[in-house]
């Protein structure tokens, strides 16, 4: 690295490192109800104040909850989540652009320790899809977050416009939360209300990225059918059956498919290599249910292999179909 390419990078982090140091001796002051009555005085320049002062505090660190909520107090529920939306959306693309013009090697360092090259390596994969992806459900926090997509080749436009999406519920939520504490503090009757809605909304934004995932799991899982499988493995067609329960449930009460092959989710994948495991010939996970063989199913189409099925219902269903099962427990023990 050039002394001239260092002494910017080193300013950056100069910067950066007092402003956070100052906002967090002073967060007080930015208390939504201490402030009301100041950005109130500043008139029309109040809602651009509030977007910068949004966007300055995701650069240096600041929880964006503090300015979200503040939106909602000073603007009310709607133009509070506009203005939440703009302040984060700016703040998240200053990051990205000082990440990727000159703040690449400390983002490296920082991100590194919670997963910086499964992150690129998603977005190199999913684009904009992972960018949102990570919007709802959060692999590490907002504000780092935004500092390690700008490593990755997202483009500028698909990174914006994915973030400013995928931070509506959010926004929305911590505004009417705001809001209904101001209406609680100036006696409003309707304030409960308001503060169930907000509570609901936060509700929704929580639950969303199980939504997200279990769509992400139906729409990549490819599946077969318990009155599918059976009659494909007495065909005598090469097929490789591997059960990712723990050894004790292989051999418990629901018993396991005969020859199939007893892989635990935890070891497979250091455990991918061995033979037996080829990845040419198709594949059928298997478990309880089709959670963890689903879980199994991204492991083993990360490593490369080409025919990967998840048996629908797992043993629970194939039971059920009363298909032969090896080492039942339960009738070892009559």
């Amino acid at each position: 690295m050039t002394i001239s390419s260092f002494v910017p990078r080193l300013l950056l982090g100069i910067v950066i490192g007092l402003g956070a140091l100052w906002l967090a001796l002073h967060r007080s002051q930015f208390d939504p109800v201490l402030n009301h009555n100041a950005m109130q005085a500043l008139g029309p320049w109040g809602p651009l104040a509030h977007v910068l002062l949004f966007a300055v505090g995701t650069v240096l660190f600041v929880p964006g909850a503090l300015f979200a909520v503040a939106g909602g107090v000073l603007f009310g529920p709607i133009w509070g989540t506009i203005l939440n939306l703009a302040g984060a959306t700016l703040g998240a693309t200053a990051a990205f652009l000082i990440a990727r013009h000159v703040a690449a090697d400390w983002v490296r360092r920082k991100a590194g320790v919670v997963g910086l090259g499964r992150l690129i390596s998603g977005v190199e994969a999913e684009g904009w899809r992972f960018v949102a992806l990570t919007r709802l459900v959060p692999v590490m926090p907002f504000n780092l977050l935004n500092y390690a997509l700008g490593v990755t080749r997202i483009p500028l436009t698909a990174y914006v416009l994915a973030s400013l999406i995928c931070m509506v519920p959010g926004a929305l939520a911590y505004a009417w939360l705001g809001y209904a504490g101001r209406e609680a503090l100036a006696g409003n009757e309707a304030a409960i209300r308001y503060g169930l809605l907000g509570l609901a909304l936060l509700a929704v934004a929580a639950f969303l990225p199980r939504l997200v995932r279990r769509f992400k799991r139906e729409s990549t899982v490819r599946w077969i059918e318990v009155d599918e499988l059976a009659p494909r493995l007495d065909a005598s067609k090469a097929i490789a059956v591997i059960d990712v329960r723990g050894p004790d449930e292989f051999v418990g009460t629901l018993g396991h498919i005969l020859n199939a092959r007893n892989v635990p989710l935890a070891e497979l994948p250091r455990r991918i290599e061995e033979p037996g495991l080829p990845s040419e010939t198709p594949v059928v996970l298997v478990c309880k249910t089709d959670k963890r063989s689903a879980s199994a199913a991204a492991v083993l189409g990360s490593a490369g292999f080409k025919d990967v099925a998840v048996l629908r219902g797992g043993m629970v269903w194939w039971n059920e179909a009363r298909l032969p099962v090896a080492d039942r427990l339960s009738s070892r023990r009559g």
